[in-house]
């Protein structure tokens, strides 16, 4: 008896044994760590996980000025930046962060030695998730790529178009070997930009003269413009270099970009196009805009009628070529100006009544104004 009482206390124990290694694994939570660098990039641009992994993103900003952390559906990286340009003045109140379906995981904007953490399970579809920056003039260079995939593999880091193209040499640099004037304190080099751009480019700013929507365009070392896309027009033109973002980089809300060099056009019109002559006061609406050539094409309605406008340099660098497209005109169209604007212009087509380039409706399907310095003439 006292046998089989030691033989079933040893079942017992046993079994006891066997049901606790039999118990489900505990999920484990992987830790992605993301710290920034100057001149608006990510430490690490690229990762991969698995389909549902259990992830903790931590990210860190060392750097001098705001930055948030936005995780997107696939392919809509450039979707989400362009809905965060166009929240205008309501962006920092925002974080930056757009109402957008397209967007999966939002870090709000971490200011300069602070961090946040982000808890999360990887999405189960495989696919390359972009992650980016959405304060305005950060989207377009600061991003990175959460491959989602059973393997772990991704492409080969120089071929790699899910990244910028200054980091197809190096996925995780390191923050020691990118601390600008290390070691010369003594040095007080203050930059126009944190990074080198290559025109065209442009930043969604608030700068005086336009509305909160400004959106300013180099065209090329020295020439430059404003575009305002609350009035959808052409503000002003200037040369001798682009914009002191010194203020807008720290990420402060109502910094304003200052202009560098000197201001050759201002629009005094009411506005420059107009295409119903009996209505004073036309609807406008901004629809947006999309690169030709990396070069901004605007798109806006004039009492529903469809325009579109691109803007690029003239071949001597001079001045402006404004070229319009306006496909479904039915009437006359005419463009305004003002003899103290401070340009000269000549058309691609029409007849000019004064200062009012008139349009018949087949011309005003696609028009050209071409804008020279008047001699001598800086605003």
């Amino acid at each position: 008896m006292r046998l089989n009482k030691k033989i079933i206390s040893l079942l017992l124990t046993f079994l006891s044994i066997v049901q606790l290694y039999a118990q489900p694994e505990i999920d484990s939570v992987r830790t992605i760590k993301i710290d920034v660098l100057v001149g608006l990039q990510y430490d690490l641009v690229r990762f991969s996980v698995k389909p549902g992994e259990k992830l903790k993103l931590i990210f860190s900003n060392s750097d001098d000025m705001s930055h948030n952390l936005l995780i997107t559906k696939p392919g809509a990286r450039l979707e989400v930046v362009n809905q965060a340009i166009n929240l205008g003045q309501n962006g920092p109140e925002m974080d930056y962060i757009p109402k957008s379906s397209s967007i999966l995981w939002a870090i709000p904007v971490v200011n300069p030695n602070q961090s946040r953490t982000l808890s999360f399970t990887a999405p189960k579809q495989v696919g390359v998730y972009p992650y980016v920056c959405t304060i305005p003039g950060h989207g377009l260079v600061m991003f990175g790529a959460m491959y989602v995939s059973y393997d772990g593999q991704m492409p080969e880091l120089k071929d790699d178009l899910n990244i910028p193209p200054n980091r197809r040499t190096d996925d995780k640099l390191s923050q020691s070997k990118h601390k600008p004037n290390e070691g010369h304190h003594d040095i007080n080099i203050k930059p126009l930009h944190p990074y080198t751009p290559v025109s065209p480019y442009f930043y969604r700013v608030f700068i005086e003269g336009s509305s909160p929507a400004a959106i300013a365009v180099s065209l090329s070392t020295d020439l430059s413009y404003c575009w305002d896309a609350g009035t959808c027009k052409l503000r002003f033109a200037w040369k001798g270099g682009f914009l002191d973002n010194s203020e807008l980089w720290k990420g402060k809300g109502d910094a304003s970009a200052k202009v560098v060099g000197k201001v050759f056009f201002r629009d005094k019109t009411q506005f420059p196009l107009t295409i119903n002559a009996d209505k004073l006061n036309p609807i406008i609406d901004y629809k947006g805009y999309k690169l030709v050539n990396r070069y901004p094409e605007f798109h806006y309605t004039i009492d529903g009628i469809d325009v579109y406008e691109l803007i690029v340099p003239n071949v001597d660098g001079s001045g402006l070529i404004r070229t319009f497209r306006i496909p479904n005109a039915k009437t006359t169209v005419w463009f305004n100006t003002d003899p103290f604007d401070g340009v000269s212009y000549s058309s691609s087509v029409g007849f000019w009544e004064g200062n009012r380039l008139k349009l018949n409706p087949m011309e005003a399907k696609k028009f050209s104004m071409t804008m020279r310095l008047k001699e001598g003439g800086l605003l």
